[in-house]
């Protein structure tokens, strides 16, 4: 079943400088430029919103908390009573605990047994810890003597009436549902899932289980794609492996552009003579940009607009087609879906090992973890430079180790940014 309609996503309108290599903050520029968010919202129960990305502003309808309410057992006080240095007796008249209702005015010089999170009565201003109170019969007494709003939780002290809890944008885990219970927001307004279409191209590629012949490989892209994208706030409309076969190519893409919000392709997208897909693409309407990525491993990716869709090609070359995604490809995507712009989490990490490279673009090399029982700084080791179509190694990794653009090197010890993966 088709998604409903959305206007056309306008296309970046940049000139193609296929001899150039395009700077990686300007590939992700002209992604992003295409992307718009989805704009159909779904009410879903609470329960059913985990995953998904939040439609509007969550703010709270009550202070939170909407009482003042005790942070630990002990007794409820009125400082005013506590004259002198002390120490000091009170007559217990009575006790509450969280779910009582509250209580009048107390009478001078008396106090209230409480319990965590029970609601603090108008009049008394101080919870003593009842380890630091001696009980006998009905008096409890103490000799240090408690500030105003000792132990007291104050109402909308964590968030007032009116503040946003979570924000629009935000992918709800298990710190937003929590917050969207404390708020009583058993419905939550989501943005539609975001509706994505993958296929491989050419002529080699066979599925798994499936036995090769002569020139044949099996098709890992498409598994490392279904991978990425199995996410609560995607659909996945997996297409499989398309021969190099031009029809076929364009009958493919004019369909999944007329029904998705973004097409994926791996392969295709060069300037080989089984490249067909710039052609096809606007052979088909479509506007397109192939750019060549100052990146390692990566360089060629292609933008494009399609109908409702977003076109992103990626490179075959299985390790290619991972970094280029993870670093600019899914950044567009999340910003379609609408969620609110956020940065892969990196760390820094000294090399374990020296690595000797050519400057000129910025490398994203495959690494892993090694112990270094002299330091408790990560380490990690820079596994082989030649990498772009080495699944095996790329699974071995803990993590893509950045090496700086202008770097003609890096050296043992050297700080590098790291994306664990």
């Amino acid at each position: 079943m088709n998604a409903p309609a959305e206007p056309t996503v306008a296309a970046c309108g940049c000139d193609n400088h296929a001899h150039k290599l395009t700077p990686l903050d300007v590939a992700i520029e002209r992604g992003l430029a295409l992307a718009t968010a989805v704009k159909d919202v779904e009410d879903v129960a609470l329960t059913d919103a985990i995953g998904r990305v939040l439609a509007f502003d969550a703010t709270s309808p009550i202070p939170l908390p909407p009482f003042d309410n005790s942070a630990m057992d002990g007794y409820l006080v009125q400082t005013a009573d506590l004259a002198g240095d002390g120490p000091w007796t009170l007559r217990v008249i009575g006790r509450i605990a969280a779910g009582d209702a509250g209580r009048d005015k107390p009478q001078s010089g008396t106090a209230l047994r409480i319990l965590t999170g029970a609601p603090v009565p108008v009049g008394f201003d101080a919870v003593v810890m009842q380890e630091d109170c001696e009980v006998s019969g009905d008096t409890i007494t103490f000799s240090r003597k408690p500030f105003v709003g000792q132990h007291i939780r104050p109402s909308g002290g964590d968030a007032a009436k009116g503040q946003v809890v979570v924000p629009v944008g935000a992918q709800i885990g298990a710190r937003q549902t929590g917050a969207l219970a404390a708020i009583g927001a058993g419905t939550v307004k989501v943005r539609r899932k975001v509706r994505v279409a993958i296929f491989s191209t050419g002529s080699e590629l066979m599925q798994p289980g499936e036995p090769l012949g002569a020139g044949q490989i099996w098709n890992s892209n498409r598994y490392t794609l279904l991978s990425l994208l199995k996410k609560d706030w995607i659909e996945v409309v997996d297409l499989g492996a398309i021969p190099d076969k031009p029809d076929l190519l364009k009958a493919a893409l004019v369909n999944a552009c007329a029904s998705c919000d973004m097409v994926i392709t791996t392969g295709g997208v060069s300037v080989g003579d089984e490249d067909h897909m710039p052609r096809l693409f606007e052979e088909a309407g479509g506007k397109m940009q192939v750019m060549k990525v100052a990146i390692k491993p990566g360089k060629p990716i292609a933008f494009g607009t399609l109908d409702r869709a977003i076109f992103v090609g990626l490179p075959g070359n299985p390790v290619s087609a991972f970094v280029t995604w993870m670093v600019i490809g899914a950044l567009v995507l999340e910003k379609r879906a609408g969620l609110t712009a956020r940065r892969a989490g990196r760390m820094l990490v000294r090399a374990a090992n020296d690595a000797k490279r050519r400057p000129g673009r910025i490398e994203f090399r495959p690494a892993r973890y090694v112990d270094n029982p002299l330091t408790e700084t990560s380490e990690v080791e820079l596994m082989s430079p030649e990498f772009s179509g080495r699944v095996a190694l790329l699974s071995l990794a803990d993590g893509l180790a950045v090496i700086p653009a202008e770097s003609k090197g890096v050296s043992k010890g050297d700080v590098l940014e790291f994306i664990p993966l």
